[in-house]
């Protein structure tokens, strides 16, 4: 039986937005953040759309089908022989980093007429600038995230309220797969640990050459339990010290890019709101998952405003948004969201029906006097939807369905 996918709209807009344009097609995203069944689900609109299976060539190079294609010339010959010279051909590389030299054989494709490429590849060895190298610049990049509570939601029962999809969003993660363990909690803890281990093993330890994974591992677990905490290289070493464990905080800094290459946290930089710039001292981190973080952490049920935080940045992520910590004077905004040249302000707090709250979260905004969009994202189901002399406070549950 064929399993009914879940589709990712936005994603497959990008792809569709970028068809037959003379650019390389890579999606990148931490593993199993669907990346493969993104292409399923573009070829299948493909096909249904006046495309050809013939026009369609499609490798995967995590199967062992393909193994003699590792090699750049194999793979060049291959595809260049299953070429139709009077169509589009679509060809999908998926796992591209397996094939050494891959930019030879993507080069020399990329040049043919009528060729329309689409790349997947391990994050840390696509992110950390060897893609720009290997491609000159003759790419788009889509950067997949798991699913958002929008997508998740589409998946649980009609008659579950919102409030009981979110718990089950933050218990049991947003990896797609998980839809289909149907909460049996066992088997979606093994999964988890499944992608943790995988990503610090493969994408981090092998490649960063790392030889302390315990030190690694707690690093690790200090970052995921300071989500929307204000971090530095020095005050993860000076933690990692007060716990009997020495660090450097330049070996901190490299391990913390290893873990954004492999994207299983994000970098938040605080950005000067009056002085229009971003500051270098400190950052926020955000976890790609929230079950991962609990996992790791174990502190699930504790934390829920820095949780719903995270779910926030990712989701403003999703919409296109660059994401940053706002710096005021005497004040933090939770973010200031950026995209094509405007600004938009986000609070996010589990609720403000208390006073002493409401005029807590309202003041950062308060102090801001540009005429950008200004939002008070919570829980509430009373009072959920509210206007504060231009700043709109709204049902953050909502806020997130309309995605």
């Amino acid at each position: 039986m064929q399993t009914k996918l879940i589709e990712r709209k936005e994603y497959i807009d990008f792809l569709i937005r970028h068809r037959d344009r003379d650019v390389i097609k890579v999606v990148s995203g931490v593993r199993r953040a669907g990346k493969s069944t993104l292409f399923e689900l573009y070829k299948r609109y493909l096909l249904a759309n006046g495309v050809t299976a013939e026009q369609i060539i499609s490798i995967n190079f995590e199967d062992l089908q393909y193994e003699d294609l590792q090699d750049y010339r194999a793979l060049h010959k291959y595809v260049s022989g299953k070429l139709l010279p009077d169509r589009m051909n679509y060809i999908f590389l998926d796992e591209i980093q397996h094939v050494e030299k891959f930019e030879k054989a993507v080069d020399s494709l990329f040049i043919k007429e009528n060729t329309d490429i689409y790349l997947t590849g391990l994050n840390a060895y696509f992110m950390s600038g060897e893609l720009a190298t290997f491609l000159s610049g003759r790419y788009v990049e889509l950067r997949m995230l798991p699913l958002s509570f929008s997508e998740y939601a589409t998946a649980l029962p009609d008659n579950m309220s919102l409030q009981a999809k979110y718990n089950s969003y933050v218990t049991d993660g947003s990896f797609p797969y998980i839809i289909r363990l149907d909460g049996r909690k066992e088997d979606i803890r093994e999964y988890l640990s499944g992608i943790y281990n995988t990503i610090i093993v493969k994408d981090i330890l092998t490649r960063l050459q790392v030889r302390d994974i315990k030190m690694l591992s707690s690093i690790v677990k200090y970052v995921f339990a300071n989500v929307g905490s204000l971090l530095s290289p020095g005050k993860i070493a000076n933690a990692m010290t007060s716990a009997g464990r020495k660090i450097d905080p330049k070996t901190v800094e490299r391990y913390l890019q290893g873990l954004q290459d492999s994207l299983i946290i994000y970098q938040a930089n605080r950005y000067d709101v009056r002085g229009k710039e971003l500051l270098k001292v400190n950052a926020k981190y955000y976890v790609v998952d929230m079950a991962l973080r609990s996992s790791i952490t174990g502190n699930l049920g504790r934390d829920m405003g820095h949780i719903l935080e995270n779910i926030v940045y990712l989701e403003l992520l999703r919409r296109g948004y660059k994401v940053y910590v706002g710096d005021i004077p005497g004040g933090e905004i939770d973010f200031v969201a950026e995209k094509n040249g405007s600004l938009a302000y986000f609070q996010v707090a589990l609720s403000t029906l208390s006073e002493d709250v409401l005029e807590r979260e309202l003041k950062p905004l308060q102090m801001l006097n540009d005429n950008y969009p200004k939002y008070l994202l919570t829980m509430d189901e009373y009072d959920m939807e509210a206007d504060f002399a231009g700043i709109r406070k709204l049902n953050v549950l909502q806020w997130l369905e309309r995605a």
